[in-house]
């Protein structure tokens, strides 16, 4: 079960690469990658997906009244307040263009008054070797030919269209299960177009080492999620599967314009095209588990940075910062102060108007 995920330094898969087809063991390790980094972390345009075969997405709805445009430059960033002691979230997009340019003013100039920095985990590791569940799910997910021929015509071709667009051959999707082969394909298309979901979390990480800041970032033991892959219903992978297809179709623009947006501090903008395939990866069984998992995390490191006094920045990815149930709705719960952009830019030029007193 995902339950059991522990942060705990991982150790790492090292297939070897002197036999046929050890090209599916790193593969293997890459969908479970994709997979948890999807949990929280994925951005996509608004397919409909077959509803009776999905769960509840946990995040679908939103605070709206936290859902705002900046006014200063750059992107958004949320208050949480307690006393003197104050933490300030930056909303980040979940899948973004490499090296996404955005207006580092405002952010570098808290960084400089902050004492850490909480970043949402991408320390991820796979252990095969010794993990009996993750060998059984191996070997069910393999197989000795490529995905596509087990599909109909019409499917089949779909198919071969996409990962073409892409420049992959057949070979590269070994495997039976719809969902493995989703993930994949979603994997392959963001690294054609240059899609990360790391971006700006790794810029941001070097700038606060650069600047001394301690670093607070989560690693989770991702083996126990090589067996849910493979006990996915095969209905909801089809589903998963006809929403990957429909985004490699429609193309990066849509994840592009977010990202835009997010960085003009747009935040409806910037969520709008995170509907993809969240409810897709929710079917993995024990992935409700995982993703509770991750926000409370990220609750318990604010909390605790809050309770040491001072100032803090926190990196949270947008939809679950946002979200009925996430995290600032959960800090707000505790009886901690959250404020939106707009009221901060308020009290802000409040504090500058006091200050320089009445005009003549």
């Amino acid at each position: 079960m995902l339950a059991r995920f522990r942060s705990r330094r991982p150790t790492v898969l090292r297939p070897s690469r002197d036999r046929r087809g050890t090209v599916w063991p790193r593969v293997f390790v890459g969908i479970a990658l994709t997979l948890a980094l999807s949990l929280g972390l994925t951005l996509g345009r608004p397919y409909t997906l077959a509803a009776q075969e999905l769960p509840p997405d946990p995040d679908a709805e939103l605070i709206e009244e936290l859902v705002v445009t900046a006014r200063y430059p750059g992107p958004a960033f949320w208050r949480v307040s307690r006393g003197e002691a104050r933490v300030w979230v930056l909303g980040v997009p979940s899948l973004a263009p490499k090296r996404q340019d955005w207006d580092r003013q405002l952010f570098e100039r808290r960084l400089s008054g902050a004492d850490r920095v909480i970043l949402p985990f991408n320390g991820l590791r796979v252990r095969l070797a010794g993990s009996p569940g993750a060998a059984v799910s191996y070997l069910r997910l393999r197989s000795l030919r490529p995905f596509e021929t087990g599909l109909a015509p019409a499917p089949r071709d779909r198919f071969a269209a996409a990962r073409e667009s892409i420049g992959q051959p057949p070979g590269r999707y070994p495997t039976q299960s719809s969902l493995a082969a989703a993930l994949i394909l979603a994997g392959d298309w963001r690294e054609r177009y240059d899609l990360t979901p790391t971006d700006p979390t790794k810029l941001i990480r070097l700038l606060a080492r650069q600047k001394g800041k301690a670093v607070v970032q989560r690693t989770y033991d991702l083996g126990p999620l090589l067996g849910a892959v493979a006990r996915t219903p095969e209905a909801a992978g089809r589903a998963c599967l006809e929403a990957v297809l429909a985004e490699v179709e429609a193309g990066p623009g849509a994840i592009r314009a977010a990202s835009g947006a997010w960085a003009r501090g747009d935040v409806a903008g910037a969520l709008a095209a995170e509907r993809t395939w969240e409810r897709c990866i929710a079917a993995a069984p024990g992935a409700g588990a995982f993703d509770v998992r991750v926000k409370a995390d990220l609750v318990s490191d604010i909390r605790r940075a809050l309770a040491s006094g001072g100032v803090s920045i926190a990196v949270v990815p947008l939809r679950p910062l946002l979200s009925e149930g996430g995290v600032l709705d959960q800090l707000r719960r505790e009886g901690f102060t959250v404020d939106a952009p707009e009221v901060i830019r308020a009290a802000d030029e409040a504090d500058s108007a006091g200050a320089t007193g009445p005009e003549s």
